[in-house]
């Protein structure tokens, strides 16, 4: 299951125009808080789907009955380019634990790349929510890659993937190999250059929150 954030008339729609905008992105630290607000978004809109229980809280004045979430999910991050957009969830899961992964692209003389998985730094996800989260979903093959060991390696309860822009390639891959997560987007390009780069996309997500790499 897939939710696109853009099919509804919401400020996501803002934040994520000033992303792709090339005059904007000229200033780094609103690129970067943008990513954050997207997070932030997303946060709420995943919110929905949890478990509340109900719990009095004092007031100065009385008790006040309120609803609150059972259980903090584990906020997972593919860095660098994800640690903005990792921010704006921990804002509003400001309870939760991390998860850090770092992923490569090795490209070959013929253009094609394998994907490998570098470093992976996690709390026990046994029974957790699991929120994964990177801004930009290509190929989506270091995505699966990395979930695919998360769930290997842990009796993972509910897995949520979040990310900015997704190619319409990119979503079905993931919808293929991970039927059981849901994932949350900011909007589909229909687009993917030979070189798997998002159309009209937005650049590198990474380079442009923290400068280039060589």
């Amino acid at each position: 299951m897939a939710t696109i954030l853009t099919k509804q008339n919401t400020i996501a729609n803002h934040f994520l125009a000033e992303l792709r905008n090339v005059n904007v992105q000229q200033d780094r630290m609103r690129f970067r808080r943008n990513l954050e607000r997207l997070g932030e978004i997303m946060a709420y809109e995943i919110s929905k789907t949890f478990e509340y229980a109900q719990v009095e809280v004092d007031t100065p004045l009385g008790v006040a009955e309120t609803n609150l979430i059972l259980n903090q999910p584990v906020i997972t991050t593919i860095i660098r380019a994800g640690l903005p957009f990792h921010q704006g969830f921990l804002n509003y899961f400001d309870g939760a634990d991390s998860g850090f992964i770092a992923a490569y692209r090795h490209t070959k003389k013929s253009g094609e790349f394998e994907v490998h998985k570098k470093y992976q730094n996690c709390p026990n996800l046994d029974d957790k929510i699991v929120i994964v989260a990177d801004p930009m979903l290509a190929t989506g093959r270091s995505l699966v890659l990395c979930c695919k060991d998360l769930l290997s390696d842990y009796d993972i309860k509910e897995l949520h993937i979040a990310t900015v822009i997704a190619s319409e390639e990119g979503l079905q891959h993931v919808k293929a190999f991970l039927p059981e997560a849901h994932v949350w987007v900011g909007a589909v390009d229909n687009e993917l250059t030979s070189k798997s780069y998002i159309v009209p996309g937005l650049g590198d997500a990474g380079d442009l929150a923290y400068g280039n790499k060589e």
